[in-house]
């Protein structure tokens, strides 16, 4: 149960990176149709990424030691910091578009961040196929929740769900390495 619990909180965590961009994109009145498939291709990419990492994390475990689960913790506890630090920054601008090539590069933009956390869950071997469609899923329904509240809600919302997913992501690192 406790690893259930983690596997939806790290879902959670990573699916809320996209959550706030697309919720910032929403107050620019995005067609649904566009969110719609958006939303397809953000989950998409959060199971291609960490489904990546864990391939390369897997198979590094078995020439690692103790140092695994330390060195997977602190991925993932930077990985929450810069999550933390970054929602400081604008990035609710005119360069994330859902148009042509835009669609593509806002997917890989909010799933880059799910590869280092892929790789820290190969070096622990968790369930990869499990793993993969939870980030996938909650991915894609916190995208296309984010273009449907961005279209009521003010945009501070958004800084507040990467300040909340950073600190899951730290939890979790310090959850693992001590």
């Amino acid at each position: 149960m406790e690893q259930v619990t983690g596997l939806v909180l790290l879902s959670l965590a990573l699916g809320l990176d996209a959550f706030s961009v697309s919720l910032g994109m929403g107050l620019q009145a995005v067609r649904l149709k566009h969110a719609f498939f958006a939303g397809i291709v953000v989950g998409i990419f959060h199971m291609f990424m960490p489904g990546l990492g864990m391939a390369l994390g897997q198979w590094l475990s078995g020439s690692a030691s103790e140092w695994a689960a330390v060195g997977g913790g602190l991925l993932l506890f930077c990985l929450g910091s810069y999550t933390i630090f970054a929602s400081f920054t604008d990035k609710h601008n005119a360069a994330y578009t859902l148009a042509g090539a835009g669609m593509w590069l806002f997917a890989l933009s909010v799933s880059i961040d799910s590869f280092p956390v892929g790789f820290s869950l190969g070096l622990r071997e968790s369930e990869v196929f499990v793993s993969i469609i939870s980030f996938g899923l909650f991915s894609m329904l916190l995208t296309w929740a984010g273009f449907v509240i961005g279209r009521r809600a003010s945009g501070l919302l958004g800084v507040y769900s990467e300040l909340l997913g950073g600190s899951i992501l730290c939890a979790l690192g310090l959850h693992a390495i001590f």
